[in-house]
């Protein structure tokens, strides 16, 4: 369990933290994150993508030849963000931490089976190689273990809390 703080500074007077429980849930329940990762010449890089808590961890697909993997192949450092687009309720997430290519072939089985769970047979991979491999080709997996996480929630009280792994 990571340890929580509340940033007063950035919170509602009264307000309290939000468990990690609560902001886990909002991370498996997600269906859609962005994914910020850097350029060789140091220009951000930000795309929208689906992917599965599993294990402890954020997974996310991407092509072999797309920006975000070349991105990944010299800075492992992202973030990934998810939450709500409402001003007045709702709890952002922002996760950081370095992506590690899934290649276990067992692994990318089990990772697969949670895939299609939450998004269904459009999203059926086959695991095999290091990658998953589906109509559209092959896609590489990769694994985000938070370092650090931030919980924005927003309502009646508002507050910023930080998760440290």
């Amino acid at each position: 369990m990571p340890t929580t703080d509340l940033h007063e500074g950035f919170s509602s007077e009264g307000a309290t933290a939000t468990s990690w429980d609560d902001g886990r849930a909002v991370i498996e329940a997600a269906e859609i994150y962005w994914v910020s990762t850097v350029r060789a010449d140091g220009r951000p890089h930000v795309t929208p993508l689906i992917g599965v808590w599993f294990a402890g961890a954020l997974h996310f697909t991407t092509g072999p030849g797309e920006q975000k993997a070349k991105n990944l192949e010299a800075n492992r450092h992202c973030i990934l963000t998810t939450g709500c687009n409402g001003y007045a309720s709702g709890l952002d997430i922002v996760l950081e931490g370095e992506a590690v290519r899934v290649e276990n072939v067992a692994r990318l089985r089990d990772l697969a089976a949670a895939w299609l769970a939450k998004y269904g047979e459009e999203w059926r991979f086959e695991a095999r190689d290091g990658a998953f491999h589906h109509g559209a080709g092959e896609a590489f997996v990769f694994e985000v273990r938070p370092t650090a996480a931030f919980g924005y929630a927003r309502g009646d009280q508002y507050s910023q809390t930080r998760w440290r792994f």
